[in-house]
């Protein structure tokens, strides 16, 4: 150790009292189980989210109308009767003259309503059991459809809607040949007939906002993840620049909270920019507009800005050894609350409707499928009140700063 030791020959001159060995390993390991715990715990909560999600689908409702009243819509109740369950969405089903039209459908489904929408096509069974006599103009998309908004969780609504529609529409499918046309293959002779008795049906999809690009999986977890991330390790270079340069000890308060302000804005608003610019530049197919750009980078911002204002909070009225803590626990916190549609998780979670990254991304829903996830009346509001109570606690801390430093700098 000796050359070592040569580059700084005076780092042993200091004598160590006996005291500090028994301090240090005190601190060191009430902190050691302080984050084992912690983590401990934030591992618990973020997957007890996840658990038995799959029999949380039976959350998902799905309306279903028979405009037909016949033979296809009782193979539809006779196939969701035989695979109804907690893994399968709950089948709500209405009367025609509730929905007089399919677009009536794309309403409900657009105002969230309902998570999708089965219908069976008026004259469907007619047309069907003319084509299994020989007639060769059925069109077998022209019996059944769903509504769908891809939009809104795309890679959990796919498998959770469209994939169990799918499911349900060849259940009823073999459920309609076994009732209607078993007994009579042996008269089935022509080709157009047979192809109609082979597949008397496609499942028609109407998706009021396709999501096909492969990016989508990561908006609502590595994106947020890493705008928190860009907030929190600005926010610590500013500070260490204000207790670099005494700040707090030399500027009026008032002033700061100004600077300040004005630094975090546009600090967020470039780096909302820059974020969501990168989005669109690999939105590939995705249909969006620049109304949708500009509306989404506004909403990115007051996200960006309500971040960088709680991690203030936290540096301000917590020791530091405890800012470490809050940070990892405020962005599981926030993961948790957009990981699933929060019908998809057990009921105490339902307190993740109070995170600003739920609202944010809910925001976000609306604008990309234009109005199609109509939460507005509760996210901006709550997105707004953090906002606010984050302001007026970082602005109040700004003056506990000043009194800190001044303390220090005359004592």
């Amino acid at each position: 150790m000796h050359p070592i030791s040569s580059f700084y020959p005076k780092a042993r001159d200091q004598p160590v009292s006996e005291k500090t060995p028994r301090l240090f390993f005190k601190l060191a390991g009430t902190n050691f189980v302080c984050f084992q715990l912690l983590f401990f715990g934030l591992f618990c909560y973020i997957l007890g989210s996840l658990f038995q999600q799959t029999d949380h689908t039976q959350n998902i409702r799905i309306v279903f109308v028979d405009y037909d009243r016949d033979a296809i819509g009782r193979a539809v109740r006779l196939a969701y009767t035989s695979i109804r369950g907690k893994a399968f969405p709950t089948l709500v089903e209405r009367p025609a003259s509730e929905f007089p039209t399919t677009n009536d459908l794309v309403g409900a489904v657009c105002r969230t309503e309902y998570w999708g929408a089965l219908y069976v096509i008026k004259g469907a069974s007619l047309r069907l059991h003319e084509a299994l006599a020989g007639d060769k103009s059925y069109n077998n998309t022209d019996a059944m459809g769903y509504i769908w908004n891809e939009a809104c969780y795309p890679s959990i609504i796919g498998a959770a809607v469209s994939v169990n529609l799918q499911l349900l529409s060849d259940t009823a499918r073999v459920a309609y040949t076994t009732a209607n046309g078993t007994a009579n293959i042996s008269s089935i002779t022509s080709p157009a007939a047979l192809s109609a008795f082979a597949n008397p049906w496609k499942l028609r999809s109407i998706n009021i906002q396709p999501t096909p690009q492969g990016s989508r999986a990561i908006y609502n977890t590595v994106v947020i993840i890493i705008v928190l991330m860009q907030q929190f390790f600005y926010l610590g270079t500013l500070n260490g620049r204000y207790a670099q340069l005494k700040v707090y000890a030399l500027v009026n308060p008032y002033r700061i909270i100004i600077i300040r302000n004005i630094i975090n804005l546009s600090y967020t608003f470039i780096g909302s920019l820059l974020t969501m610019g990168a989005i669109w530049a690999f939105r590939a197919s995705w249909d969006v507009n620049g109304n949708q750009f500009v509306l989404s980078w506004i909403t990115l911002w007051l996200f960006a800005h309500i971040n960088f204002l709680i991690f203030d909070i936290f540096t301000i009225w917590l020791q530091p050894s405890f800012v470490p803590m809050a940070l990892i626990s405020w962005l599981v916190f926030n993961i948790t609350s957009v990981l699933l549609p929060i019908q998809l998780s057990p009921g105490f979670y339902h307190i993740g409707y109070m995170f600003p990254a739920h609202n944010y991304y809910q925001v976000l829903i609306d604008i990309w499928s234009r109005g199609c996830n109509p939460k507005l009346y509760y996210s901006l509001p709550v997105l707004f009140a953090w906002e606010l109570v984050a302001l007026v606690l970082t602005s109040v801390g700004v003056f506990r700063r000043c009194r800190l430093a001044m303390a220090a700098h005359t004592g």
